[in-house]
């Protein structure tokens, strides 16, 4: 198999420059598996802050950004903002950003493209409410939402996806580890059918929603899961325990 376990942080609209110094301490000490990605997603004004504290071994992730270079977008970052800043990685199509802030299928998949296009990795956020897991609707959803992204991406070595069951985002109710399973299984194989066999077996698919210390590792052993997106433990030391899951 060969790929990557890959943890990403995601801080969400937390924090301050004392509790984001703090925190990188913390991930700075460690110790984290050398064999794990660690990425943190930073809120926009502290993005240098952070790349500035960590080891170059823990990318830095904007948690957002536009879909064209630069223009009259009042709010907007740019992926070429971010690498000028020496970003490499951004965050796009969280539940957040579709469900509070209308961010459809088309728009993340342009800004994914324009993301990869302009050097950056990309962690691609899918995952279906739980009205839509109820109606049976899960693979339905999450392929609509993969399908978007596949339309406009042709390298996907720089694309992690996140499956991200929207009822499990800071509920405390967690898929178990064989319903998370099923899902990465079934998107592997969407992968395989739709794209191709080589990027099935190599994409990373991590899993987030409500990842903690204590779940954790039996997540990591499942054959499909590639890692963890996480949003309120990453703000936490147990973090370090998370980013450790197989060892």
């Amino acid at each position: 198999m060969g790929r990557k376990f890959c943890v990403g942080g995601n801080w969400k609209m937390n924090g301050d420059k004392a509790s984001i110094t703090e925190l990188c301490k913390t991930l700075s000490t460690g110790p984290l598996d050398s064999n794990t990605e660690v990425v943190v997603g930073c809120p926009a004004p502290y993005l240098t802050l952070a790349r500035s504290l960590l080891p170059e071994t823990i990318g830095v992730a904007a948690q957002n950004c536009y879909k064209v270079p630069k223009g009259a977008f009042t709010g907007e970052i740019s992926p070429a903002m971010l690498k000028d800043l020496g970003l490499g990685w951004v965050i796009l199509g969280h539940s957040e950003r579709r469900a509070i802030f209308g961010e459809t299928d088309e728009l993340i998949a342009e800004k994914v493209a324009h993301a990869l296009a302009e050097g950056l990795k990309v962690i691609a956020c899918i995952g279906e409410t739980l009205q839509e897991r109820e109606a049976g609707q899960t693979e339905a959803v999450c392929f609509r939402q993969t399908k978007a992204i596949a339309a406009q991406v042709k390298d996907w070595s720089n694309v992690v996806i996140a499956y991200e069951p929207v009822w499990a985002i800071g509920t405390g109710k967690t898929a178990t580890p064989e319903q998370a399973q099923e899902v990465h299984a079934a998107l592997r194989k969407w992968f395989t059918e739709n794209v191709s066999a080589d990027v099935s077996n190599a994409i990373r698919i991590q899993y987030g929603g409500s990842v903690t210390a204590a779940n954790a590792k039996e997540l990591a052993a499942k054959p499909d899961i590639d890692g963890f997106l996480v949003g309120g433990a990453s703000l936490k030391p147990e973090f370090i325990q998370i980013v450790n899951a197989r060892q």
